[in-house]
């Protein structure tokens, strides 16, 4: 009952009912990522993603970022590009997560090399 609600009257717990009633009539599926976020897109040309758990647009990959905003690539086949193992899996924004870089938790951060001034 409660994720009846969520649809209902929330946007950024994944889709609202009016995207899922979208999706279900007029969406083509035209396929997943690894994160499990589904892109759709309709007979106009109108291109929509559905993500896998809540909204962030930094959990689009780079090989699906470029087919949502309709821009041209020279590679065709994108979506099924060759990752070499020197190549980093796909992260979403991690501000204000554990994860998140920070210089002082880095032991190789490079040492200031001025000496700020005290009030």
């Amino acid at each position: 009952m409660l994720t009846i609600f969520k649809e209902l009257f929330t946007w950024w717990n994944r889709q609202t009912l009016g995207t899922r009633i979208n999706t279900l009539f007029f969406g083509k599926l035209i396929g997943e990522d690894s994160s499990g976020n589904k892109y759709y897109e309709n007979k106009s040309g109108r291109r929509w993603v559905i993500y896998n758990g809540e909204i962030e647009a930094t959990k689009i990959p780079n090989e699906w970022y470029s087919w949502i905003h309709h821009t041209n690539n020279k590679i065709e086949n994108f979506h099924e590009l060759k990752k070499y193992k020197w190549q980093k899996e796909h992260l979403s924004n991690q501000t204000g997560l554990e994860s998140s870089y920070h210089p002082k938790k880095n032991k190789n951060a490079v040492k200031k090399k001025y000496i700020s001034w005290n009030n």
